[in-house]
């Protein structure tokens, strides 16, 4: 039963997703709630409980417990497109974003931009995300180089998302820098740490140590809590940004945020496609490292802006278009790329 409630809610991941947003945007007090810290009282201690850092951490570590540990033998062996993609995926922010400021500098932004600018560098800074893996299956893609993708940007985003943050922040203005480097400053201090890779570490070992029959059991039950989940953390997300807007309208900010994060994805998604061409590899393994630059852990971003930035909700409107946009782009090339001959192999 659990099963088979998994597989429909995947093939139909995209218009739940669309219909969080919806929730959240019409209904978006439980997920306000949900935002605050709620303290929960231990004696001789005090708990608080911070909601979307939990749902994150339960996301990943399904990710975790379903990397197929077996298969990642052959990556060790073969690592010339795990290497790449990792590279691609922290080299290709390093383009794009230097080119989106030049364009938001002419528009007459009175910061040039530079909201938007923070919450695109906090989206590209993150690791790929865990869900690029359902969209990899879907396209028949190379799985085990995706899952090794996914695995390495995570375990590295301690050392990678602050120095992406700390290289990016010049292109900022006015106060927005020193916002950049406050979230730095908690990414490096263990956000990533203790959100991101512990989980996914834990449901990694998980994997690894325990008998196969038990992680079987285990994979039906926190699966489908981990999709919830998932769901769950887009709709308290959206709360945050969305919730407002009924009563305080702003179509510029929303035209905006849309636009740019669309050529932050377009770019991202173009870039990763050229050079998956430009190294000749078949259409599986070029479905992987194309959905790898351009797939961020959108979640892990807007967590972290709520966790260190709950008086600028509105950064949050770039992140979740770009969460939309890319879960869009990705069933495109995975569909594009179903259909593309694989390139012949190289010398």
């Amino acid at each position: 039963m659990h099963t088979r409630a998994v597989s429909w809610l995947r093939h139909r991941l995209g218009r739940v997703v669309v219909m969080s947003y919806a929730l959240a945007l019409f209904l978006p007090g439980p997920g306000l709630w949900l935002r605050r810290p709620h303290p929960v009282p231990l004696p001789p201690t005090h708990l608080t409980l911070h909601t979307a850092p939990l749902l994150l951490s339960l996301v990943l570590f399904s990710a975790g417990l379903q990397v197929p540990v077996r298969a990642l033998g052959r990556l060790v062996r073969r690592p010339k497109t795990l290497l790449a993609g990792l590279v691609l995926h922290f080299a290709i922010p390093l383009a794009v974003l230097p080119f989106v400021a030049f364009l938001l500098r002419r528009t007459p932004d009175a910061d040039g931009g530079s909201g938007l600018l923070t919450a695109m560098i906090l989206v590209v800074a993150m690791p790929v995300a865990a869900g690029a893996t359902v969209w990899t299956d879907k396209g028949d893609g190379d799985q085990p180089t995706m899952v090794g993708l996914v695995l390495a940007s995570t375990l590295l985003s301690p050392l990678t998302t602050p120095l992406l943050l700390a290289t990016l922040a010049p292109l900022l203005s006015g106060g927005y820098a020193h916002t950049l480097a406050a979230t730095g400053r908690l990414a490096e201090g263990g956000f990533a740490l203790t959100s991101v890779v512990l989980p996914c570490a834990a449901g990694l070992l998980g994997a690894l140590v325990l008998p196969e029959r038990p992680v079987h059991r285990l994979q039906l039950t926190v699966t489908p809590l981990a999709l919830t989940g998932s769901l769950l953390l887009t709709y308290v997300n959206a709360s945050g940004a969305l919730g407002s807007v009924l009563t305080r309208p702003r179509p510029l900010l929303f035209a905006a945020a849309l636009a740019v994060a669309a050529l932050v994805c377009l770019l991202s998604f173009a870039l990763g496609r050229a050079a998956a061409r430009v190294l000749r590899l078949e259409a599986g393994t070029a479905s992987s490292l194309t959905l790898a630059c351009g797939m961020n852990n959108s979640s892990a971003s807007a967590v972290l802006i709520t966790a260190s930035l709950p008086d600028k909700p509105h950064l949050l409107l770039p992140v979740l278009a770009y969460g939309l946009l890319q879960k869009t782009a990705a069933s495109r090339i995975v569909t594009r790329l179903r259909r593309d001959p694989a390139p012949p192999a190289g010398p």
